[in-house]
């Protein structure tokens, strides 16, 4: 029963009963029925939140006497309600005038209290922004493409779609007739045993079958009955009948209809089921001469069949049936192995042994298994390449260098994703203090163990190349952060939503914090070139020809042969000074948006009952395995980052692409690939606040963490770093924060000014690949 049928007067019963049963099922019993109702869809961001939230709340739950006296009632879920802006031209909501900067309330629906909490956390500044569930939804509570992600192909569904499609037959050629081959020259090795001629009879079926698969249904011949769903043709909703001893049977008879059957029972003669027999195929004969003869080989073309379509995600069905015929199907009777085509009349939902209709589903990116992305997984293997071809083969006999270095960084992409999802896991479950402490340490981990170990290799091989590679990675990071990330999301979230509007307030936030980010990292800098000495590497002059002018070409300012009382007493500090600072500045960014001003981000959590939330849920990594995930992904990632050094010297040597370009690219923005992601699947969602604040977020922490880290790491242990950085750095990064400030002062965005962040981006990277190599290098 909808929410709108609450509100019925007795009256109305009347009218009620010419509704057929079929109908009022639907709208009554199916978990998903409020998003049926055009009451609840022109608001699409107002869910009911109960008595706590009394803005929305009467816009569409009814009252706790009237809904506790329905049949059907929704349990609202738990609801997370925070400060965006207002989508497209729609004016603000009544009620909401202590909001600033034309900003909304915006309730988003989450399943329980950990999912609540992640939420909460995308939300507060220096928290890593995470996309990705941390618990188990319910399959009854999925959409219904994620239910068919995650089917195991054993059920038969009516599908309107063609069996005859692009990726079917891209299957017949990739996969269907080489192992329909295999299976026909099996055929006649298990005739010629005498024995084995029933396993000869299934070969030639099953290679009839998996040549084109789809709509066809592999059943076990054991007598079973299909009974279809019946459902009454006549059914009714009519008021309780009214009690004696009920004192409220005047109140029941108007405001609780009952969903009841017909008057006249139908009986449905079901037939009973004969006892299942344990098969004892096992004991014969042909069995043992099918596991030894042939299984092996099969079992070997299966799961060739199944790591090649694994692999590349969207083919994921294939690997899924090719498991399920070595598992289940050539491990039955060959009497109980009947293959049926599809009856297209039939629209009931069966159980089989095995059922494929597709062979590529192009939502297979959402799939998951264990909470983990499939290409997470999918990429996790190459980190164990990446160690034995690294540590095995240092003499480069069978991997060069350039291999060995190119699997290695693309190894810190699976890392960087569980650092944060081991992250998000521990924060969802702890209180703030706990979830701080884990972002502000693992946080930056994948980064800092790069720069570090690259430190230590440039300091160990009397070069300064290393150095500088470090600090064009790590304005290569700000760079990208500032324009690339949020200009990527801008375009792809505006092309789907045309405009989008996000939070003037916290936006600004953000820029502040990344104008004193810039000023300070770059402020030893200034220093050096106002009082440092200008060395040209070579000067051309006619003597005794004041005619010809004095060129001099390659200049730049150095303090490498400068003073070294200037050096000492007064970069130095500087540096020192800086980076106490920078830390103190995030510190105040953190009291001041978490705590001060909170208002400004608005967070709310409410499930509408209290406070309390109801619903069993599954959490993937609890805290102990999610901190074991982040222990073992930082020692994985610290080697990966180790071989990365040790393998990029020849590319540094023999590489004619600038050493610029490789450290602003590769060395920078290949480790956020996944934030780069989580930032498009926000934007995706409409909520391209968290977009710009993922971007922002590693920008401030660069800016605020890392570097000062670096510094005091150099105190401890001089590796020769001083924060000085090129020309081509400093302007590149004080031109862009300026750019994207001007592009946030509106607080909305659409996909022209994403596009316009991206070309700078890709402007400054084609100055980057033209420049000159660094001096060190």
């Amino acid at each position: 029963m909808s929410f709108k049928a609450s509100s019925l007067l007795s009256g109305d019963v009347d009218n009620l009963r010419k509704r057929s049963v079929a109908e009022s099922t639907e709208n009554c019993c199916e978990p998903e029925h409020h998003q049926r109702f055009p009451r609840l869809q022109t608001q699409p961001e107002r869910l009911c939140v109960g008595p706590h939230h009394p803005d929305v709340g009467a816009l569409a739950t009814p009252s706790p006497d009237a809904s506790a006296h329905h049949f059907c009632h929704f349990t609202p879920k738990c609801l997370l309600a925070v400060s965006r802006g207002t989508h497209g031209n729609s004016p603000p909501r009544q009620g909401e005038e202590g909001w600033h900067d034309g900003t909304s309330r915006t309730t988003i629906r989450v399943d329980n209290e950990v999912e609540a909490h992640r939420e909460a956390n995308n939300y507060k500044f220096g928290f890593r922004k995470w996309k990705g569930n941390v618990t188990e939804k319910p399959i009854e509570d999925r959409s219904d493409i994620d239910k068919e992600l995650h089917t195991d192909l054993s059920i038969v569904k009516h599908v309107e779609a063609p069996v005859v499609t692009v990726g079917n037959i891209v299957y017949v050629f990739l996969f269907g007739w080489w192992i329909s081959l295999i299976y026909l020259l099996i055929c006649p090795v298990m005739c010629l045993t005498i024995f084995g001629v029933p396993y000869g009879k299934v070969c030639l079926k099953l290679a009839w079958y998996v040549i084109w698969p789809f709509g066809k249904s592999v059943q076990r011949a054991c007598h079973l009955v299909n009974i279809s769903a019946v459902k009454p043709t006549n059914c009714e909703i009519i008021p309780p009948q009214e009690h004696d001893d009920d004192k409220d049977a005047g109140r029941d008879k108007d405001c609780a209809p009952l969903l009841v059957s017909s008057p006249l029972p139908i009986e449905i003669p079901v037939p009973t089921l004969p006892p299942r027999k344990t098969s004892k195929h096992w004991c014969r004969v042909s069995t043992f001469l099918w596991l030894l003869l042939c299984y092996p080989v099969l079992a070997v073309v299966h799961s060739l069949a199944c790591v090649l379509s694994w692999l590349p995600v969207f083919s994921i069905p294939i690997a899924k049936m090719n498991g399920r015929i070595l598992t289940t199907v050539l491990l039955m009777a060959p009497e109980d192995i009947e293959i049926h085509a599809l009856d297209k009349a039939d629209v009931c939902e069966t159980r089989v042994v095995l059922y494929c209709y597709q062979a590529f589903n192009v939502y297979y990116y959402k799939y998951t298994v264990l909470g983990i992305n499939i290409f997470a997984l999918n990429l996790l293997p190459l980190v164990f390449i990446s160690l034995i071809a690294g540590y095995t083969d240092r003499e480069h006999k069978y991997f060069s260098a350039e291999t060995v270095f190119t699997i290695a960084i693309t190894s810190i992409i699976p890392l960087s994703y569980y650092i944060g999802m081991g992250i998000a896991s521990i924060s969802a479950q702890s209180n703030f203090a706990v979830g701080a402490v884990v972002n502000a340490t693992f946080g930056s981990i994948t980064e800092m163990t790069f720069y570090i170990t690259a430190l230590i290799r440039g300091h160990r091989a009397g070069t300064k190349c290393y150095e500088e590679i470090v600090k064009s990675a790590l304005a290569g990071t700000l760079i990208g952060c500032i324009l690339f990330i949020p200009g990527i999301c801008m375009t792809i979230g505006g092309i789907k939503h045309s405009e989008q509007r996000f939070n003037s307030r916290s936006a600004g936030v953000g820029s502040a914090l990344l104008f004193i980010s810039i000023g300070g990292v770059f402020a030893p800098t200034l220093f050096s070139k106002t009082f440092g000495n200008l060395v040209c590497e070579s000067c051309s002059n006619v003597p005794g020809n004041a005619t010809v002018p004095f060129i001099c070409k390659d200049c730049h300012y150095d303090t490498s042969t400068a003073d070294p009382h200037l050096v000492l007493s007064h970069i130095e500090p500087l540096v020192y000074t800086v980076s106490v600072l920078l830390p103190a500045s995030y510190l105040i960014g953190l009291i001041f948006t978490l705590k001060t001003h909170a208002h400004i981000y608005d967070i709310q959590v409410s499930d509408g009952h209290g406070g309390q939330t109801h619903g069993h849920h599954v959490v993937h990594w609890s805290r102990w395995r999610a901190l074991t995930v982040l222990i073992v992904a930082t020692v994985l990632m610290a080697s990966c980052a180790d071989l990365c050094t040790v393998n990029i010297e020849p590319i540094l040597s023999h590489s004619s692409v600038s050493q610029y370009f490789i450290g602003v690219t590769v060395l920078a923005m290949v480790p956020e690939l996944p934030e780069i992601v989580n930032g498009i699947q926000f934007a995706l969602q409409n909520n391209i606040s968290l977009s710009l604040e993922v971007g922002s977020c590693i920008a401030v922490q660069v800016c605020m963490i890392q570097i000062p880290l670096l510094v005091l790491f150099n105190a401890f242990y001089d590796v020769g770093f001083v924060l000085v950085f090129s020309d081509i750095h400093l302007w590149a990064s004080i031109f862009s924060v300026i750019l994207v400030n001007y592009i946030f002062m509106d607080g909305k965005c659409d996909y022209f000014q994403g596009t316009a962040l991206v070309v700078v981006y890709f402007i400054l990277l084609a100055v980057y690949f033209f420049a000159p190599s660094p001096h060190s290098c």
